[in-house]
C-alpha cells in the first residue's frame, strides 16, 4: 500500500480522471483538483427546461480503449451505461436531395463504395486491411510509449513498422490512390478533419482512423457522453480518490527542483507527486515561475494547435424529420474550409458544419415533442470572437440546414446557448481558445509533442490533450493511464 503517498492531480477531465483510477487502485491517496462545478472538462453537460446538452465530445469510437481501461479494474463498460451502435452511423450532406448514409455493416459499405464508384468496393477492402494494420500497431506499439526521447523508437521491428504506417506520406496522396469520387474522398478525410492539419500534411498513418470510424463504428452512450465521466468518477471515488471541485490552482510553488505545494482558490495543499491534467500551456506559462517551465512563450506560440470550434445547443419544441443522430453538411468546399482553419486562419468563408440530434437516440435529451440539437463549426483556434460573429454564423447554419434539409426551425427555437473561443479560454483556460488540443501533425508526433516530464521539477509530469498520445476522449484516457504509470516509477 501507498497510503502514505499523496499525489495530486489538476483536472478532472479524462486524462485527470484516468490517472486518478489508476493509482487510486494502487493504494496511492489521491486528490484531484477541478476548477469547474463539474467532473468531465469539456465533456461537461448543461440542462436547461427539460433539454439535457454534452456540451463537448459527441462522438464514441474506438471502444476497444473504453473496454480496455475498465478491464483494468475488473469492470466493463456496460456495468455503467448502456452503449449502443449507431446505424447508419451518421449522414453525409453534399446538398439539397444529395445525401451519404454511412452504414454500421461492412457489406453495405462496400456496396455503397460500388455505387458511388465502380470498382471501389475492392479497394476499399485494401485500404481498410491497411488502415487496420496501422491501428493494431498503433495502438499496440505507439501510444502506450510516454515519448519521453526518440530512444524508445530506436527499434529496428518498429522502424520497419513505421515505414509500413506510412509515417511519412499524406493522408490527402494516400486516400487518392485508391478513390477518385469526391464524396468518398471527403468521407475519408473526415475523421482527420479534427486532428489539426489539412489531409495534405496529416501523415497517412492516420488512416487508422478510417479503421475507428468504419469498421469499429459510431457508438452512443445512452443518457450522453457524460456517462463515461460519471463511470470513471464513481470508480475512481469506489477507489478511494477525492475530487474536489470549484478548486482552482493559482500556484504551484517549487523548492528544490520539487513540487512543494500547491495554491487554490481553497486554501494551500501538499503533496508527493502532482500530474497536471490541466491545459499544458497554462501550467507551463502561468502557475510556474520561469525557471521551472519546460518551454517559452515562443515555443507555445508555434505549436500547430487543432480547431476551435463554434458551437450552439439548440432545443426546439418540435421533432425534425429526416435527420440522423449524427449530420455532417460537407455542402460547401472541404479544403477551402480547411485551409481557413490551418493554413490562412480566419473565420472561414462558406464553413463545413456538424449537426449532432441525439434525440433521434436517446429520448430522455428533450422533453415529448421536442428535439436536442447542437451545432458545431470547426474555427481556427486564436480569432476574435464576439457576440455579433456568433449570431452571423448561426443565421448561416440555420439558412443551409433549412435549405439542405427543409426544415425552418428558427421559430421552434426554445433554448440556445452559444460557446466558443472565449468560453474555452475562461472555462478552461484553453490555449488560443482550441477546442481539441495539440494538433497531429508529423512534426508533433511522439517525442516532437510537448514533453509529459516537468524537465526541471523531479515529482511533476503533465497529460492530457496537448502532450502523447494526442486529442480526442480515448487518447486523453490513454494519456492519464501512462501518466499515472511514469508518476509510480518514480515510487520505486
Amino acid at each position: 500500500m501507498n497510503s502514505d503517498r499523496h499525489i495530486i492531480i489538476i483536472g478532472a477531465g479524462f486524462a485527470g480522471l484516468s490517472a486518478a483510477c489508476v493509482l487510486a487502485k494502487e493504494g496511492f491517496k489521491v486528490t484531484v483538483l477541478e476548477k469547474n462545478d463539474q467532473r468531465g472538462g469539456r465533456a461537461r453537460v448543461w440542462e436547461q427546461d427539460g433539454f439535457k446538452f454534452d456540451m463537448g465530445p459527441s462522438w464514441y469510437w474506438m471502444p476497444d480503449v473504453f473496454e480496455n481501461f475498465f478491464a483494468l479494474f475488473g469492470k466493463k463498460p456496460a456495468d455503467y451505461y448502456q452503449l449502443d451502435r449507431l446505424d447508419p452511423g451518421y449522414r453525409i450532406y453534399y446538398g439539397p436531395n444529395d445525401i451519404m448514409d454511412v452504414p454500421a455493416s461492412m457489406a453495405k459499405l462496400e456496396n455503397l463504395f460500388e455505387q458511388t464508384e465502380a470498382g471501389s468496393a475492392a479497394r476499399l477492402k485494401d485500404f481498410l486491411a491497411q488502415a487496420a494494420y496501422k491501428y493494431k500497431v498503433g495502438m499496440g506499439e505507439y501510444v502506450f510509449r510516454p515519448s519521453h526521447s526518440i530512444t524508445e523508437f530506436i527499434d529496428f521491428n518498429l522502424i520497419k513498422k513505421s515505414l509500413s504506417m506510412q509515417l511519412l506520406s499524406s493522408m490527402s496522396k494516400h486516400v487518392r490512390q485508391y478513390f477518385k469520387n469526391p464524396k468518398l474522398i471527403k468521407l475519408l478525410e473526415f475523421p482527420v478533419l479534427f486532428l489539426g492539419a489539412t489531409s495534405q500534411n496529416t501523415p497517412a498513418m492516420y488512416s487508422m482512423m478510417n479503421h475507428a470510424d468504419l469498421a469499429l463504428g459510431t457508438w452512443y452512450p445512452q443518457g450522453g457522453m457524460n456517462q463515461i465521466v460519471k463511470a470513471m468518477v464513481s470508480l475512481a471515488t469506489e477507489l478511494g480518490a477525492e475530487i474536489k471541485l470549484n478548486t482552482e490552482v493559482t500556484k504551484i510553488e517549487v523548492k528544490n527542483k520539487q513540487v512543494n505545494s500547491i495554491h487554490t482558490n481553497q486554501g494551500i495543499f501538499n503533496a508527493d507527486f502532482v500530474i497536471a491534467g490541466a491545459d499544458y500551456e497554462h501550467v507551463d506559462q502561468h502557475l510556474l515561475d520561469k525557471q521551472h517551465q519546460n518551454y517559452t512563450p515562443e515555443y507555445w506560440d508555434k505549436r500547430t494547435m487543432s480547431p476551435s470550434s463554434l458551437l450552439f445547443y439548440v432545443g426546439t419544441n418540435k421533432k425534425v424529420e429526416g435527420i440522423m443522430h449524427h449530420n455532417l453538411f460537407f455542402d460547401e468546399d472541404f479544403e477551402l474550409h480547411a485551409r481557413e482553419i490551418y493554413t490562412a486562419p480566419k473565420w472561414p468563408t462558406s464553413p463545413l458544419f456538424y449537426v449532432s440530434c441525439t434525440s433521434k437516440t436517446d429520448k430522455d435529451v428533450a422533453p415529448e415533442g421536442g428535439e436536442n440539437l447542437f451545432f458545431l463549426m470547426p474555427i481556427a483556434p486564436g480569432l476574435h470572437d464576439d457576440d455579433n460573429i456568433r449570431e452571423r454564423y448561426f443565421d448561416l447554419m440555420l439558412n443551409r440546414f433549412k435549405h439542405i434539409t427543409g426544415h425552418d426551425i428558427r421559430n421552434n427555437i426554445v433554448v440556445k446557448r452559444s460557446y466558443a473561443l472565449n468560453d474555452f479560454k475562461a472555462d478552461y483556460h484553453s490555449f488560443k481558445g482550441n477546442a481539441y488540443g495539440l494538433a497531429n501533425t508529423l512534426a508533433q508526433t511522439a517525442f516532437f509533442k510537448p514533453a509529459m516530464r516537468a524537465k526541471h521539477i523531479k515529482n511533476m509530469l503533465y497529460t492530457g490533450q496537448l502532450t502523447v498520445p494526442g486529442p480526442g476522449v480515448p487518447p486523453a484516457i490513454i494519456s492519464g493511464q501512462m501518466a499515472a504509470q511514469e508518476a509510480m516509477k518514480s515510487f520505486k
